[in-house]
Order: structure tokens, then sequence, then C-alpha cells
């Protein structure tokens, strides 16, 4: 019986204890910095990977075989046209070229016989002076004579041609790689590479856009006074290349697969700053002359690849200190509603905001890591800026 009352009365004794706990104080309102939005023109590029490359490049190859004797050039640098580069063993094309002369020279020697003898046959023909089978003879060792003429002709031509083969040069002024051969290496046509060389001034920049932004580009191409400064690149070291350049061409047909297509731009490259195959970033300068909506980069949540800023609300809450008086019940008070905003470019510590939110509408900009959607706020503490970059919650 003693035991009942005992536990009757802990247990009375827990309930009171309950009851006379006081309730957990209502929230505080999250101190923030609020910027009002206005529609402001700025000065941004847009950005494009892009890979530099030659107008022109080839692969020299040998067209004769032979061992390599000279090499005439400092690999890497830079080569005008004509100029030689290599040299093949000559002396076996040298001997065929000799030969071909000769054997030429023999054939002309016939050829003089033959027409000597073939104009001593036609006058005596004329006379019947002579037996009808030495002259039809005589008319046809002159035209053999005359085909073996032509065919040692030809014969000189190739054998000079290929001893011309010997010597490569080059065939537009560029720069040219490493040797792929040193000397006494034996080439072979067909398969063997000697070098590369390709065009270095000017120096094509290639990048791919959007079929939705060729027309863009297309009234830029047609466009007879061309925007100063329209195209820069930004060099891998991020700095910007000093010269400016214009639209070459736009590729013939859109890739079905992806909807994109190429387009060729070509830069200025006297100095050689510019090397084949360098990736760099091509800005082409903004021309929409309409203002635009600009937050701090701060100001805006990324979550899940969408983005969101929390906007300033005027709201009525209930006021908890108020008591029995129903008037004073409630009161106003700032609340943050999140919202999903596109973003545009970003130009330094901002960024352009395409929709999502107008012109006046009050952004937080500083103090949204404490910030949930309905989330109480005040402005009466400043708060330090957070940081320039966005951020997830």
């Amino acid at each position: 019986m003693n035991r009942i009352l005992l536990n009757t009365v802990f247990v009375g004794c827990l309930i009171m204890a309950s009851c006379g706990k006081k309730q957990p104080p209502v929230s505080p309102e999250v101190p923030v910095n609020l910027l009002s939005v206005k529609a402001k023109r700025v000065l941004y590029f847009d950005k494009y990977p892009a890979t530099t490359n030659a107008l022109s490049q080839v692969s020299l190859l040998p067209q004769v075989q032979g061992a390599v004797t000279g090499i005439f050039f400092t690999e890497g640098s830079h080569v005008k046209k004509g100029q030689k580069l290599y040299e093949i063993d000559r002396r076996i094309y040298q001997d065929s070229y000799n030969a071909a002369v000769a054997n030429l020279q023999v054939t002309q020697g016939t050829l003089k016989q033959s027409q000597q003898d073939a104009d001593r046959y036609t006058y005596l023909n004329k006379y019947n002076a002579v037996a009808k089978q030495l002259y039809d003879h005589a008319m046809v060792t002159l035209e053999n004579s005359q085909a073996a003429v032509k065919s040692s002709a030809q014969a000189v031509k190739s054998a000079k041609t290929n001893l011309g083969y010997t010597e490569i040069y080059a065939p537009f002024d560029g720069t040219i790689g490493f040797s792929q051969v040193k000397l006494g290496n034996v080439v072979t046509p067909g398969s063997t590479v000697l070098n590369t060389i390709s065009t270095d001034n000017p120096m094509a920049v290639d990048f791919i856009i959007n079929e939705k932004q060729l027309p863009a580009f297309e009234k830029i191409q047609h466009n007879k006074k061309p925007v100063d400064s329209l195209f820069t690149i930004l060099l891998p070291d991020n700095s910007i290349y000093p010269a400016t350049g214009k639209i070459s061409v736009i590729d013939r047909a859109v890739d079905p697969q992806t909807g994109s297509i190429k387009v060729r731009l070509v830069f200025p490259n006297p100095k050689g700053f510019l090397r084949v195959g360098m990736s760099c970033i091509l800005r082409v300068h903004n021309q929409d002359a309409k203002p635009q909506l600009v937050l701090p980069n701060r100001a805006v949540v990324e979550q899940m690849g969408e983005y969101f800023v929390y906007m300033a609300k005027d709201t009525m809450v209930n006021n908890p200190k108020a008591g029995a008086d129903s008037a004073k019940k409630r009161k106003l008070r700032m609340i943050s509603v999140q919202k999903k905003v596109q973003v545009g470019q970003t130009i330094g510590p901002n960024i352009i905001i395409k929709s999502g939110i107008e012109q006046g509408d009050r952004i937080v900009v500083d103090g949204i890591q404490s910030l949930h959607n309905g989330s109480q706020i005040t402005t009466a503490n400043k708060v330090p800026p957070s940081g320039g970059g966005r951020g997830g919650k």
C-alpha cells in the first residue's frame, strides 16, 4: 500500500514538473543584408572552348627511295616557301638522268640518219630510180626513229623528275616540326613521313556553337562594318591574346546528332605566340544593349544544378507577446521566400539573372546560410559579406 502511494506521488510530481516547463522560445529573426534589384547595362563576354589550328598543314613525304644525306633546317623554326629542307642520296638518280640524256642523243642521231635516207629514197622514188621495197623500208625506219626519240625524251623527263625529288623544299611559309628521320636513314615512298609543316600566320581558331546561335554569327560574318574587339581569346595561362580575330568560315552543315556547328576565326600571329593544337577560351563581346538584372554571386544558391535566390517579402505573423489584446496579436514582419532563377553569364563577382525575379525585388545577399523558405528576417544589423562564390544548401 505504501509502495503504491509513493508511486502515485512520484508520477504526480513528474506531471507537475512537465507542466511547469517553459515553452521553447520563438525562432529569432535572421539578420540579413538586402539588395534592391535594378536593371543596368553590362559589358560581358560569351565564352566558348576553342582550339588553334593551321589554315594549311602538310606532311612531307619522299617520292623516291634512298638514304637521307642532308637536313637543312632547325626543328621547330619558321621556314620560307621554296627553302631546301631535305636531300636524299642523288647519285643513282643522277646516273639514271645522265644515261637517259645519252640515250636521247643516240636516238636523235639515228633519227637524223633515218631522215637523210628517207629524203634520198623519196627523191629517187619520184623518178622510179629505186626499188619500192627500199623506199617503204626507209619510211618505216624514219617513223621508228621518230618514236624512239620521243620515248628517249620522255625517259629524260622522268629521270630529271626523280632527280628533282631527291631534294625536298618547303611548299609554303610556315613552322616545321621535329624531323622524323635522321641523316643516313633510308626512306621509302608512300610509307616514310619526313616531317610536318603548317602555316603560322594567320592562325585559325575553331570552336563549336549551338544551332540556335547560328543566325547571330551569320549576321556578324556578313556585316560589312565588323565591331572592333568582337572576338578575343584567353590563352592557357589566362592572359588575353593581344590581337583580335574575325570570322573566316562557318561549316557547311549542322551536326544532326548534337545540333552544333563549327565556326573558324582567323587571328594574326606575327610573333608566333599561337601554336597549332593550343586549347584556349574564345570570348565573344556580347552585343545585347538591353539592361540586365545583375546580382552578386553570393546571393545565388545552387542545388542539384538548379539556382535559387531568397527574396524578402512583408507579411503578417502572430505576436506571442500580445496576450489577450487581439488587436496586437499580429504584426508586420519580413520573411524569406525562395525563388528559382535562370542564371546567365558570370561577370567578375556578379552574375546575370535571366528570369525568376523582377526589377525592384529585394534579394538577400548576405546571411543566406541560415535561411530556409519562410524564415523571418531582419535588416536591423549589418551582416558581413559571406564571400563571392555560389554555394549549395
